[in-house]
Order: C-alpha cells, then structure tokens, then sequence
C-alpha cells in the first residue's frame, strides 16, 4: 500500500512539474487575460442579456484582438521612443524625488526602484524587440484564454466552489471573497481609472504639441505608474506639460493644458468615476496595496503588480482567521 502511495505521489509530482513547464513560458499572457477577463465581465453579462453568452464572447474578444494587434504595430513602430522617453522621465522624477529629506529606509527603497525599473523595463522591452514573433504568439495565447474565461466563466466559478474542502470550507470562501474584493478595488478600480487616464495624457501630449507619438505614449505610462503612489497621481504628469509650456513662453496653451488636465486626467475623474467604479483602498488596504504592488512587480516583474496585492490581501485574511481561532480557543 505504502509502495502504491509512493507511486501515484511521484506520477503526480512528474506531472505538475510537465504542467509548470508546459504553462510557465505562457504565464503572462494567461495571467493577463485573467485579468482582463474579470475587468470585463460585467460588460460581457449585460450584452449577453441581449445577445447571447456566445455572441457576447465573441464580440468582446473580437474587438480585444483588434486592439491587441494595433497594440503590436504600435509596438514595432515607436518602441524605441518609448523605451528612450520613459526611461528620461523615470530618471527626471527619481532625481527629483532623491532631491528631498527623506527617510534612510525610504531613501533605500527609491534608490533600488530608480535602478531597477529603468533596468527591467530595457529588459523587457528587449526581449519583445528582438523577437515579435514571440509577442504575436502570446497575444493569439492571451485572447484565446480570454475567450475561454469569458464563455466558461459560471462553469468556472462552479467547479472552484465544487474543489473546496468541506472541512475548511467557510475559511476557503473568506479566501476567495477577499481575493475578489482586491481585485475588484485594484483592476476595475485603480487599474481602469488609471488606463483612461494613461490614454488621454498621451492624446493631450501630442494634440498640445508636447511630444511625439512615442514619447506621449510614454507619459501615458507614467500617468498609469504615478497612479499606483497614495499621495502623487496622473495629475503630476499634466502639471510638469504645462509647466514646459510655461518655461517654453507658450502661457495660452499652459493654461488650456491645465484644463485639459483636470477634467480629462486629475482630479474631475477621480470625483465622477471612483464612487462609481470603487477606489482601490475599498477592497484592500493602500498600504498593503503600495507594498503589494511594488513588491509584487520586483520579485515577478509587470504580472506582479496583479499577483503582489491579491498574496498580501489573502495573507491578512488568514491572519485574521488565526486571531478569530486563537481568541475562541482561549474562551
């Protein structure tokens, strides 16, 4: 028995590990239509109600693919711009921030953020540069799975509530809440404010002459990182624009920037669309979400940003399950 037990535990080990290596060169992009999938899913259960849940897959991964491949054209073409502007803004703002009195652990924390990002984005982006091919590969991989997450998602959410162990059965739908709840504050809160933001700072970049395609790309990218800090926001990128309108003599165009800047980017949306959408320090605290979101991104790279909120978030309900355990143990 023991000799049989042994057997199916090696058969089993051999196979996870054929599964891992099958599954971990496609992580991302599965990770990523995950993501995409639940941002989108309210918007997929109210077309459904009039078109069907095939129909209503299909449309939404249609436009998804359509995008996706404009995103791969506009990565082949400007890649290069944006890789240059970003890595100028980044190295602008950390000298900046350096510049003030800041605590030794923080002042730590930014030195190794400065060097890291500009690092792993080069990284990145250089690994995707030189082999397209790979990146078309992902983003067929990324809208198939989110095709799957789309149609199959009550099938999906049936079959993890059928897995749970009875025994722990209530501790593992707390689990599950809370994982919901974060990432319904950090995707269809933060992240989907934080893109609209990213997309109309870059328009307002090139319609006000501010850069070109590449570099407004880029600050689109910055608006979206700046919106990640509890106390800066997207509003900081418009302000430095107009600011380099001012010191260029353009004092008309500064002031329409301005407000540009805040009814389209900070703070207007954040009053009209956050009660809305949820904020994310609703689902998940903003200190836990701060450190989830850069620890997450150091040690797993851009899919830590998703991965490093939801850990820390379950890790703090299980804490608070132990201290519920513990306090009825000792009455």
């Amino acid at each position: 028995m023991e000799l049989e037990a042994g057997i199916w535990i090696a058969v089993s080990l051999i196979v996870l590990y054929l599964v891992w290596e099958t599954v971990s060169p496609i992580l991302s992009p599965i990770i990523l239509a995950v993501t995409l999938a639940y941002i989108l899913y309210p918007l997929h259960e109210r077309l459904a109600e009039r078109t069907g849940n095939r129909v209503s897959a299909f449309t939404i991964t249609a436009i998804l693919t359509v995008v996706t491949f404009l995103f791969i054209i506009g990565f082949a073409l400007w890649i290069n711009d944006v890789k240059s502007s970003l890595a100028y803004y980044i190295n602008a703002f950390f000298e900046w921030l350096l510049t003030w009195n800041l605590p030794d652990a923080v002042y730590e924390l930014l030195q190794k953020l400065a060097e890291d990002i500009p690092k792993r984005f080069e990284e990145y982006v250089l690994g995707y540069t030189y082999s397209l091919p790979k990146l078309s590969l992902q983003a067929i991989v990324m809208v198939f799975a989110f095709y799957g997450m789309l149609i199959n998602a009550r099938t999906i959410r049936r079959e993890v509530y059928s897995l749970l162990p009875p025994e722990n059965r209530e501790l593992a739908i707390k689990l599950l809440e809370k994982a919901g709840e974060t990432l319904h504050g950090l995707l269809r809160g933060w992240l989907a404010i934080s893109i609209i933001k990213g997309v109309f700072t870059a328009g307002g970049f090139v319609l006000f002459g501010l850069a070109e395609p590449g570099g407004a790309i880029a600050a689109g990218i910055f608006t979206v990182i700046f919106e990640l800090l509890p106390v800066f926001g997207g509003w900081v990128v418009w302000l430095a624009g107009a600011v380099y309108m001012l010191k260029g003599g353009n004092v008309a165009g500064a002031v329409v920037f301005v407000l540009y800047g805040i009814v389209f980017i900070s703070p207007l949306p954040d009053v009209l669309l956050r009660p809305r959408l949820g904020t994310r320090e609703k689902g998940v605290n903003a200190l836990i979400s701060l450190v989830g979101i850069f620890g997450g991104y150091l040690a797993f790279g851009f899919v830590g940003i998703i991965i490093g909120p939801v850990a820390l978030s379950l890790l703090a309900t299980l804490v608070e399950e132990w201290k519920e355990v513990k306090v009825k143990s000792a009455e």
